[in-house]
């Protein structure tokens, strides 16, 4: 499990360095999954990553980023979310372990198996947390 949550870590931390590209240049089946998954889905950003892809979009008023592969499978969502819904944990290990810095934005991850991970980004740094509060790694923005 430790396993699949320092990789997904990885993932996330990558999407930083993700190259923009045209949706032209999208493959079809990449495309193909946010309109069958996500009809609605407006604005959508693309990026590439090693071989997958990122795209990123409001769903009504969430900001909603996916990290899909070449065959069309959605393998992660990210998901905006308000501070005040991350577990009660999160602020608290923040609190004790980044003392004077507060959270600025929040998502949560969920990857295509539906295991949760949380983002909470501070001042140049995101911290990952498990589903359950845990504190797992820092990434720097």
């Amino acid at each position: 499990m430790r396993k699949i949550v320092v990789v997904m870590a990885v993932v996330i931390t990558s999407f930083a360095t993700a190259q923009k590209m045209q949706e032209k240049d999208v493959p079809a089946p990449v495309k193909g999954a946010i309109q069958k998954q996500y009809p609605k889905a407006t604005k959508v950003k693309w990026a590439k990553e090693g071989d997958k892809y990122e795209a990123g979009f409001d769903l009504g008023k969430e900001e909603t980023s996916l990290l899909i592969d070449a065959s069309g499978t959605i393998l992660e969502t990210e998901v905006e979310i308000e501070i005040s819904q991350l577990p009660k944990k999160i602020s608290a290990y923040i609190k004790a372990n980044y003392s004077g810095q507060s959270i600025k934005e929040a998502a949560k991850i969920t990857d295509a198996k539906g295991s949760v991970t949380y983002e909470a980004e501070i001042k140049g740094k995101d911290l990952i947390f498990d589903s359950k509060g845990e504190f797992i790694k820092e990434t720097k923005d």
